[in-house]
């Protein structure tokens, strides 16, 4: 018998325990019979104030995220979702694909869904190749990021790091901030803005900023969502949280 309320899907969401943005998003733009349950990594110390203590925070990450996959499993979801993005970007391609190896091995075989490839083939479907990131990392993270993007074939034209010292302050950031940052990301060379960092509230910005910017902008948690429904089956368009979910 089918769940009662997650009868289309139920999506194990793997998030940081520091992450305050990630359920409330999906939440948010849940299609019907859809939901969504969180395995939280505990994250002791979330300091990521210069290269050195962002790598210490992967550290924290990849040593939770088995138990954190192990307890979500007990609801037995149909597919994981990655709600952090910054591990899937490491090591670029490669790096991404041997993420996903892992996680689908500790799943027992479950699809997943990360930031990286769902960006890659959210980009793909759009038709942009020259694209602008915003991103709320550290240096030695950017790098990973462009790495990943000009690996997948994309031309990264532009790009904006915030430095956030600590992953709360990720979900601090004020929109006018932002929007600030992708006006100044925005040009005639870019087709599209990338977003990364799931701690960041951008859906709502995002798909605001798609009308005033005249191109797509896409929101890591919108973009990670929409990869995991349609590749689940899912087709369901979801409208004031970007042109993926909307048009895709």
């Amino acid at each position: 018998m089918p769940d009662i309320t997650g009868y289309r899907a139920k999506m194990a969401v793997i998030v940081p325990s520091t992450n305050t943005v990630v359920e409330h998003d999906m939440n948010v733009m849940r299609p019907p019979g859809v939901t969504f349950h969180a395995g939280r990594m505990y994250i002791e110390q979330p300091q990521i104030a210069d290269d050195e203590q962002f790598e210490a925070l992967l550290v924290q990450i990849r040593a939770s995220l088995t138990v954190a996959i192990r307890d979500v499993l007990t609801c037995a979801p149909d597919r994981l979702v990655m709600g952090m993005s910054a591990e899937t970007f490491w090591g670029g391609v490669e790096g991404n694909r041997a993420f996903e190896q892992r996680v689908t091995g500790m799943s027992g075989g479950l699809g997943v869904s990360t930031g990286a490839t769902s960006c890659r083939d959210g980009l793909t479907a759009l038709g942009a190749r020259r694209i602008a990131v915003l991103s709320p990392y550290q240096p030695i993270a950017d790098v990973n990021v462009t790495r990943f993007f000009t690996e997948a074939g994309f031309d990264v034209v532009g790009f904006a790091g915030l430095r956030c010292p600590t992953a709360l302050d990720i979900a601090a950031v004020p929109p006018d901030r932002l929007i600030r940052v992708l006006r100044d990301l925005d040009g005639p060379d870019v087709d599209a803005i990338v977003q990364v960092g799931t701690n960041m509230s951008m859906v709502a910005l995002a798909d605001e900023a798609e009308r005033w910017l005249g191109k797509p902008v896409l929101a890591i948690n919108a973009t990670t969502l929409w990869h995991a429904l349609r590749s689940h089956g899912v087709t369901d368009r979801v409208h004031g949280a970007g042109s993926l979910l909307r048009e895709c």
